[in-house]
C-alpha cells in the first residue's frame, strides 16, 4: 500500500468531510454520530445510519429538520467470520448518508449521488453501474434521459436485492445502488454486479414512499423520504487504489502497528497471515469505539459482543507471535499498544475517544490478561480434542466432528467460546456438533433451573423428599442481625443436608440481614453463628458474597471457618457494620453526584449504571460531551457543601405510587414494583430507590 498522506484529497478524513460539505452546501445540516449502543430496544446496536432518524420516519416523532446529512459509526457481527476473507466486510465501518424527511425525492437524490460520485470524488461516469428495482420505471427513466447513464449500465434488480422494508409492515420502498467497476475491460456480456471481483456496491438510495399494510398491500406514504448509504471504506478503497478496504488509510496503520509488534512485513506475508491481521485491524476499531461508548465486556447482549472480538484478536494476535511486555515473570498486554493507534485515528471520528483511553486500554489489558489464562488452557485441551476427532474419524472413514459434549466442556468448565472452538476447528478441518451442543446447552439450563426451584435433600436412608424454597425475608433494612433457619445448603452446585469446617458453601436462609448484591451494589459480607445445644455441633461461617436468585431468593456464599453446619439448625445471621456504613457512604455519593450532575449540567443526564463496593465507587452516565475542568470542580464543591452542611437524609419504606405523587427521582431505568421500596430525602430533593436494592 502506498501511504496517502493526511492532507490529501483521497484520505478517509477527506471523503468524511467532503461528502458532509457537499449536503450541507445543498441544505442539509450536519448531525454528530449518535451512540453505538442505539436508543431503540428493537436492535442491539446501531447497524445503519438511518437507525437514529428511525422515529422520523415511522412518524413517531415530527422532524427537526427537512434533511441532514451524517457519517455514522456503525457495529455489524452477523457476518463476523467473513472480516478479512473478502475486500469489503467489516465490524465496525463508517456509514455516510443524507437523508429527507418529506423534502426532496427520487430525481434529487439520483442526481446529486451522481454529482458527489462523478464531479466531488471525480470517479470515471464508465466505471459506474446503477441497480434500480424491477418495478421502478421512474428511476430508471430518471438515471437513463437525465443523467445519462447508457441503459447496458442500469440493471433491473429483485425484491430481495433491490426493496427496502423497515419490518414485517411499515415504511418502505424500491432502492437505487451504484456500483464501481474494476474491471471494465470485461465488457457487458453477462454481467453480474454481485460479483465482488468485479464491482463494489457504494452508495445506497433507498425511496421509501410506500406503507406495507397487514394483508400486505403497498400504500403510498403522504410524506416520502428519502434515507441513503455510502460506506465511507468502500470509497477510500476505490479513491486511494488499494486492493481491499482493510489497506485503506483508516485500517493500514492499524495493521502496520500489529505487523510491527509480530516483526513481519504484511506486504511479504501469506494469505492467512494477512487474514489474521486484518482481523486484528478491523476488530479493534470495534472494540475501542464500543468501549467508548460505555459497552464494557461481559457474557450478555452488547457485552458479549465485545468480548467475542476482543477473543478473536486475541487468538489472532497471539498466533501471529505477538504478545505483552513480560512483569514481574508474567506475560502482558499487546491490545493497549495496537489500540493507541486507533485512538490517533478517531480524531475526526469521535473525540471523545482520546479523552476515555485511560479507561479504554485499563478494560482492554484486563481483558486481554484474563483471555490469555483461559486461551492457554482450553487450547492444550482443544488441540487433543481434535487430534482425537481426526484419529477417530481416519479409522471409520468418517468426516472428523467434535462431539457437542466436548465442545460443551469447553465453555463450560474453561469459559472457551464454542464460536472459537469452532475456528480453531475449522482451521484443522474438523466440524463441531452444534446441536449437540445445543443439548448440552439446554440441559444445564434445566439442571439449573431445578436447582433454582427446587432443593432435594438426600436423607440417609435414600429418601428425597423435596423442599420448595420460598422467597427470603429480608429484615436489613431495621438490623444487621437476625435469627434465622437453614433452609439448604449447596456445595458445588449440588444440595446437601451438612457441610464440615474448610469447605465452600452455599447457604439459603428463610429470612436475612444480608443485602443481596443488586443494582451495582456488592453484597454484605459478615458471619452466620450457630451455639450447640445438646448434642449439637457449633459453627462458625464467614460469608464473602449474597447473591439473589429468582427473584428473592437470597444465596449466601461463604466458607465454613469452624464446626459443621446442617439443613433446619438456627443460626444468628450477622452482617459486619463497618463494611455496610462504607457501602452506604458510597451509596448515598452516588445519588450526591446525580443530583449535583442533574443541576449543572442539566436534567437530561441520566444514570448508566454505578458501582458501589466497600472501598470504591463508579458513576456512569449518558452526556454527549467530556466535561470541562471547571463542570467538574462545580461539581465537587455542590457536593463538598451539601456534605459540608450535614444535609438532612431521612430513608423509609413507601409504596411507589405514593413516592411518584410526592415528584421522587426514579434511578436510572429501574423497573420497580408497585408496593414496596425506598424513598429518602436530601437538601430537599426526593430520591426513589427499588425495594431491597439501596440503603
Amino acid at each position: 500500500m502506498e501511504d496517502q498522506p493526511k492532507d490529501s484529497l483521497v484520505s478517509g478524513d477527506s471523503i468524511r468531510r467532503r461528502f458532509l460539505d457537499f449536503y450541507a452546501s445543498r441544505g442539509h445540516k450536519i448531525i454528530p454520530s449518535a451512540s453505538l449502543v442505539p436508543d431503540d430496544p428493537t436492535v442491539l446496536l446501531t447497524i445503519a445510519g438511518m437507525l437514529p432518524f428511525k422515529p422520523i420516519f415511522l412518524g413517531k416523532i415530527p422532524r427537526q429538520v427537512p434533511c441532514a446529512t451524517t457519517a455514522q459509526r456503525c457495529i455489524r457481527t452477523n457476518d463476523v467470520e467473513n472480516v478479512g476473507r473478502t475486500a469489503r466486510h467489516h465490524t465496525f465501518f463508517e456509514m455516510l448518508g443524507n437523508f429527507s424527511f418529506g423534502d426532496y425525492f427520487k430525481k434529487e437524490a439520483i442526481q446529486w449521488s451522481w454529482e458527489l460520485s462523478t464531479v466531488e470524488f471525480g470517479l470515471p461516469p464508465e466505471r459506474l453501474w446503477i441497480s434500480v428495482y424491477e418495478d421502478d420505471d421512474e428511476a430508471f427513466e430518471i438515471w437513463h434521459k437525465e443523467v445519462g447513464v447508457p441503459v447496458e449500465r442500469i440493471k433491473r434488480m429483485g425484491e430481495d436485492d433491490n426493496f427496502w422494508m423497515s419490518g414485517a409492515t411499515g415504511p418502505c420502498g424500491p432502492c437505487s445502488e451504484i456500483y464501481y467497476d474494476f474491471h471494465p475491460e470485461r465488457g457487458y456480456a453477462d454481467v453480474d454486479l454481485g460479483d465482488d471481483t468485479r464491482f463494489i456496491e457504494f452508495y445506497n438510495l433507498v425511496f421509501m414512499e410506500y406503507n406495507k399494510k397487514d394483508d400486505g398491500t403497498l400504500e403510498p406514504l403522504k410524506q416520502k423520504n428519502i434515507d441513503t448509504g455510502l460506506g465511507l471504506e468502500r470509497m477510500a478503497r476505490i479513491l486511494q487504489k488499494v486492493p481491499n478496504n482493510y489497506e485503506t488509510d483508516l485500517i493500514y496503520p492499524i495493521i502496520e502497528k500489529a505487523s510491527e509488534l509480530a516483526n513481519m512485513s504484511y506486504a511479504l506475508a501469506d494469505e492467512q497471515t494477512k487474514l489474521k491481521l486484518k482481523v486484528v485491524g478491523d476488530h479493534l476499531r470495534a472494540i475501542v469505539y464500543l468501549i467508548s461508548d460505555g459497552v464494557l465486556p461481559s457474557n450478555i447482549g452488547r457485552g458479549y459482543v465485545v468480548r467475542r472480538l476482543i477473543r478473536r484478536v486475541v487468538r489472532a494476535g497471539r498466533s501471529l507471535g505477538i504478545k505483552g511486555e513480560v512483569q514481574d515473570n508474567l506475560e502482558g498486554a499487546f491490545l493497549p499498544a495496537i489500540a493507541e493507534i486507533v485512538m490517533e485515528l478517531s480524531t475526526h471520528i469521535d473525540s471523545d475517544v482520546k479523552i476515555k483511553a485511560p479507561r479504554i486500554l485499563e478494560e482492554l489489558k484486563k481483558e486481554e490478561l484474563h483471555f490469555v489464562q483461559t486461551l492457554e488452557r482450553g487450547e492444550i485441551l482443544l488441540e487433543k480434542m481434535l487430534a482425537d476427532a481426526l484419529s477417530n474419524a481416519q479409522k471409520s472413514g468418517t468426516m472428523p466432528c467434535l462431539s457437542g459434549k466436548d465442545a460443551f466442556l469447553l465453555y463450560d468448565t474453561f469459559g472457551f467460546p464454542v464460536e472459537l472452538t469452532t475456528e480453531i476447528a475449522e482451521e484443522h478441518g474438523v466440524t463441531v456438533d452444534m446441536n449437540g451442543f445445543d443439548q448440552e446447552m439446554e440441559n444445564q439450563r434445566r439442571l439449573s433451573r431445578a436447582a433454582h426451584n427446587v432443593v432435594k435433600i438426600e436423607a440417609e436412608d435414600g429418601a428425597s423428599p423435596t423442599e420448595y424454597i420460598n422467597e427470603t425475608e429480608f429484615v436489613g433494612y431495621e438490623s444487621l442481625s437476625a435469627q434465622a433457619v437453614v433452609e439448604s445448603l449447596m456445595v458445588n452446585g449440588s444440595p446437601v443436608i451438612q457441610v464440615s469446617e474448610g469447605n465452600d458453601v452455599e447457604v439459603l436462609l428463610n429470612r436475612t440481614p444480608f443485602y443481596a448484591e443488586s443494582g451495582g451494589q456488592i453484597g454484605d459480607h459478615g458471619f452466620l453463628y450457630v451455639t450447640g445445644g445438646e448434642n449439637q455441633q457449633t459453627a462458625v461461617v464467614e460469608i464473602k458474597d449474597v447473591q439473589k436468585s429468582l427473584g428473592d431468593i437470597f444465596v449466601h456464599k461463604g466458607t465454613i471457618r469452624e464446626g459443621v453446619l446442617e439443613v433446619g439448625r438456627e443460626v444468628e445471621a450477622a452482617v459486619d457494620a463497618k463494611l455496610r456504613q462504607r457501602a452506604k457512604v458510597h451509596h448515598t455519593a452516588t445519588h450526591l453526584l446525580q443530583a449535583a450532575l442533574k443541576k449543572l449540567i442539566g436534567q437530561e443526564i441520566s444514570q448508566a449504571g454505578s458501582l458501589v463496593a466497600f472501598d470504591r465507587l463508579r458513576f456512569d452516565f449518558n452526556y454527549g460531551h467530556a466535561l470541562t475542568d471547571t463542570q467538574l470542580e462545580d461539581i465537587e464543591r455542590l457536593i463538598n457543601g451539601w456534605v459540608g452542611a450535614a444535609a438532612f437524609l431521612e430513608t423509609k419504606v413507601m409504596p411507589l405510587k405514593d413516592a411518584k405523587e410526592a415528584g421522587a427521582i426514579a434511578m436510572f431505568g429501574e423497573k420497580y414494583g408497585k408496593s414496596c421500596g425506598s424513598s429518602w430525602h436530601i437538601n430537599g430533593t426526593l430520591w426513589w430507590d427499588p425495594c431491597q436494592k439501596y440503603f
